[in-house]
């Protein structure tokens, strides 16, 4: 977004706490914004009827009507349905923040505020909001453009059939436009939630790894301790082989052999659960990396290794199949210059439909096969992701990657995961994604991506 577009958004920020109020306005206010303030819900709701803003930055727990409430209001009345709110939250609250996206808020920041954080998700959904109103402006000309032709139509049909031809290649052009645009607005919805969610799961990964790290550092620290004491009663036990009866009793109740033998057990088995966790922080870490902006070379088995570390749970066996064996020939791939994010959710995609193949039939040994290697020349990267399911039509594969085509129930698919890997992988890496596949011999999607940008 310019920062002469900025200086043209309005944004009105409803906080009941003055000093958060006038923080976060002062810092919008700096960004070139213009800046209303409300300390509650009703009086925002009637400051937004003489004063409609671009945005509303909504704080959720507040005296009187809280911030669901006030969304509601707001979201309820044709003239102000249309602005886009974003809720504000502490840390400490307990909020149900789908309760909020039902309602209609487009996000969520969390107290204490970073400000480049509230920034950037202000201008992204400003960016939505603007861009939301070109559509519309759009297709209503489209839409007066075509009513027009039907009326003109009507009344040249006796014109000759070399201006018919012209009039059909015009509503191609435009139905051509029409798909265009569908797809770019698709995308950018796409690549917002995308970018949301890989915030989300870097937060956690970041969250996990804290008390992880924390726990491992003390085990070390407590195995010693438990060596020590254990020694140190093994001198007791040597020096006063008859300490008495109420200790001999009380030896025997704890079962103090079994206790021995088994902590130093507990300990090593304490150790390796906290390694499990650390190991699914840092593929969480990998999986959502923000280089949306840079190119930068990435191991490739990485990124495959931390998507399929997501998916482990699909893979087990369900009460209809075994578990899904999961085969994995890697080459000798050098590191790839690329988005890795984007390159991971393309293999998030394909990978989850191989599982969603298999899970439509029951099977004795249900396999996806992972390959990768090098070209000749070792200037192409090429990944080979297999599955043993039951196939795609011809009818259906010719159209796999057209955007909101899907073959999924309502509800399970959206139609753009595989139109969005391509769209990555051809035109953000200047590679190719292909699907070989027949009915009855699985699918087979094939990626090569450049070494060097």
């Amino acid at each position: 977004m310019s920062a002469e577009s900025s200086e043209k958004s309005i944004l009105l920020i409803v906080d009941d706490n003055p000093v958060n109020l006038g923080a976060i306005a002062d810092f919008l206010d700096e960004a070139g914004f213009e800046v209303l303030v409300a300390r509650d819900g009703e009086s925002a709701i009637q400051k937004v009827k003489y004063a409609q803003p671009d945005l509303i930055l909504l704080d959720v727990m507040m005296p009187g009507i809280d911030g669901f409430e006030t969304c509601y209001k707001l979201k309820s009345d044709p003239s102000t349905k249309d602005i886009p709110v974003i809720f504000m939250t502490s840390l400490s609250d307990r909020v149900d923040k789908v309760k909020g996206l039902n309602l209609g808020a487009v996000d969520y920041i969390t107290k204490p505020f970073q400000q480049d954080e509230v920034l950037a998700r202000v201008k992204s959904q400003l960016k939505l909001y603007n861009l939301t109103k070109i559509m519309q402006q759009q297709n209503l000309l489209l839409k007066r453009e075509v009513e027009d032709r039907v009326a003109a139509e009507i009344s040249l049909q006796k014109l000759t059939q070399e201006l018919e031809k012209r009039v059909e290649e015009r509503t191609s052009e435009l139905k051509q436009t029409m798909q265009e645009l569908q797809q770019a607005q698709s995308y950018l919805v796409h690549k917002e939630k995308m970018s949301a969610l890989g915030q989300l799961v870097a937060g956690v990964a970041h969250e996990i790894n804290n008390p992880v790290s924390f726990i491992a550092g003390n085990l070390s620290h407590a195995e010693g301790y438990i060596k020590s004491l254990i020694e140190h009663l093994s001198l007791y036990q040597q020096k006063f082989p008859e300490p008495g009866e109420e200790i001999e009793s009380h030896a025997e109740k704890i079962e103090l052999g079994y206790l021995i033998e088994d902590l130093p057990n507990l300990i090593s088995s304490l150790k390796t659960g906290t390694d499990r966790i650390h190991q699914i922080s840092v593929s969480l870490r990998n999986f959502s990396r923000a280089d949306t902006t840079v190119k930068v070379s990435v191991n490739i088995h990485e990124g495959i290794d931390s998507t399929l570390l997501i998916l482990k749970h699909r893979l087990k066996a369900k009460a209809n199949r075994p578990p899904i064996q999961m085969i994995k020939e890697y080459g000798e791939l050098p590191p790839v210059e690329c988005y890795a994010g984007q390159i991971n959710q393309v293999f998030m995609n394909i990978i989850a439909n191989a599982i969603d193949a298999i899970e439509e039939m029951e099977y004795g040994n249900p396999t996806i096969r992972i390959r990768t290697e090098v070209s000749q020349n070792k200037d192409i990267a090429v990944i080979r992701i297999q599955d043993n399911g039951m196939g795609i039509a011809p009818e259906v594969k010719a159209r796999i990657f057209e955007p909101l085509f899907t073959t999924k129930a309502v509800g399970k698919g959206t139609g753009l995961g595989l139109s969005i890997s391509r769209q990555i992988v051809v035109e953000k890496h200047g590679g190719d994604l292909s699907c070989i596949s027949a009915p009855g011999q699985g699918t087979e999607f094939v990626i090569t991506l450049p070494v060097k940008s």
